[in-house]
């Protein structure tokens, strides 16, 4: 008798969706609208700091808790968009990527049995991770605009419905992948109640906090009553500065929670790589004009989307922040996103992300009459991706 390769935790999991996507885009010489990396570079001044960083010497080990410049920079990027009075030195880790920091959370606060709420569609980490640590999650399903709602809304009894004495961690992702959903102050409010009422944890996953487009506003759920001393925040540079690569995440929290997540850090990665902290402290301080145009830059790339999406006769929903538009396509025909995504990667030219795999299985079928697009491209690579859209959409 031979035992099982696979330990039991992973078995449930297969290579990632958008890893299948981006081979089939590659395969078939699609415009690649899945997954969400920019198909262009950050700020050349901060490749040249990380550069600068590698000939100085800073090559070895950083701090665990990540080098105290890059810590200093971001407790000042709190003040400074925030009012967020932040201690470098007892509230902030630096991680290898926003994925680390969620794994590290988990790890630092769950318990296996505790049970973990969160919202779906999701980004599949989560799932992942709450089933490492041997928890159970309680998916809550965000609902479409409708004729009663202008934006992606939560029913408010349902998510009391998943709160319960086992609850140990709400998971929030505003600005949220992939609906675009920023979540605004009464919503976080009522969640606030409820986690105080159950005593539960937040982890408040904002890597795209400088993708918010007007008038909605990103709010960091940290700085509002009730939060503030139950929240561990997550962000990253690979969003805000078009460097996805370099994998520079960090947490934010009040000591004890940054304390906790912090031990599991010290096992998970240790440190992350030295040079590319240097370079994202510098990026960290850019002037307020460089996060203006990028925001304003990402505007006109949403309605290019968005404005090619709809004349291929999809009913696109507008997102109020990320770089992911969701398309409602129930009336192209197929059984469901995944036949879809691969009709339109293999016969239109385009990939797509089918987001059921972003459901848990109660509510799965809610994903499968939407395809999930990214916006973070040229234009000129846009502007393929919509012509192509137009030719193999329309005519059916």
């Amino acid at each position: 008798m031979s035992r099982p390769v696979a330990a039991q935790r992973v078995t449930r999991f297969a290579t990632t969706v958008f890893s299948e996507f981006s081979a089939l885009a590659a395969r078939h010489g699609a415009v690649n609208l899945g997954q969400g990396f920019p198909d262009f570079d950050g700020p050349a001044a901060i490749k040249e700091a990380a550069q600068r960083a590698i000939r100085d010497g800073g090559n070895q080990y950083a701090m665990g808790a990540g080098a105290r410049e890059l810590r200093v920079a971001i407790a000042e990027h709190s003040a400074r968009f925030y009012g967020q009075t932040v201690d470098p030195d007892t509230m902030v880790t630096v991680t290898s990527g926003a994925t680390e920091a969620i794994l590290d959370t988990l790890l630092g606060l769950v318990d296996p049995g505790d049970e973990v709420v969160a919202f779906e569609p999701f980004y599949d980490s989560y799932d992942a991770n709450i089933t490492f640590v041997g928890a159970t999650a309680r998916f809550v399903p965000l609902r479409p605009p409708d004729a009663d709602h202008a934006q992606w809304w939560f029913d408010r009894d349902e998510v009391r419905a998943a709160f319960n004495p086992r609850t140990r961690l709400l998971i929030l992702n505003t600005p949220h992948n992939p609906t675009g959903k920023v979540f605004t102050r009464d919503e976080l409010t009522f969640l606030a109640e409820l986690c105080a009422e159950f005593d539960v944890k937040v982890l408040s996953d904002e890597v795209y906090e400088h993708l918010v487009f007007a008038p909605a506003r990103h709010l960091r759920p940290a700085t509002l009553p009730g939060l503030a001393e139950r929240t561990v925040t997550v962000s990253s540079g690979g969003k805000t500065f078009s460097l996805t690569g370099w994998k520079v995440g960090w947490v934010i929290a009040p000591p004890p929670l940054r304390d906790a997540v912090q031990r599991a850090h010290q096992f998970v990665t240790f440190a992350t790589a030295a040079p590319l902290q240097a370079a994202m402290a510098e990026a960290l301080r850019l002037p307020d004009v460089y996060f203006t145009e990028l925001t304003a830059s990402y505007a006109a790339k949403r309605e290019r989307l968005l404005t090619g999406l709809r004349e291929a006769g999809l009913t696109a929903f507008a997102p109020e922040g990320s770089y992911f538009i969701l398309a409602d396509i129930r009336r192209q025909g197929f059984a469901d996103d995944v036949a879809f995504c691969r009709h339109l990667v293999s016969e239109v030219g385009v990939a797509a992300i089918p987001p059921s795999v972003f459901y848990g299985p109660a509510h799965r079928h809610l994903g499968q009459g939407l395809a999930r697009f990214a916006f973070c491209k040229t234009e000129a690579v846009l502007d393929e991706a919509v012509r192509r859209l137009r030719a193999g959409l329309s005519s059916r």
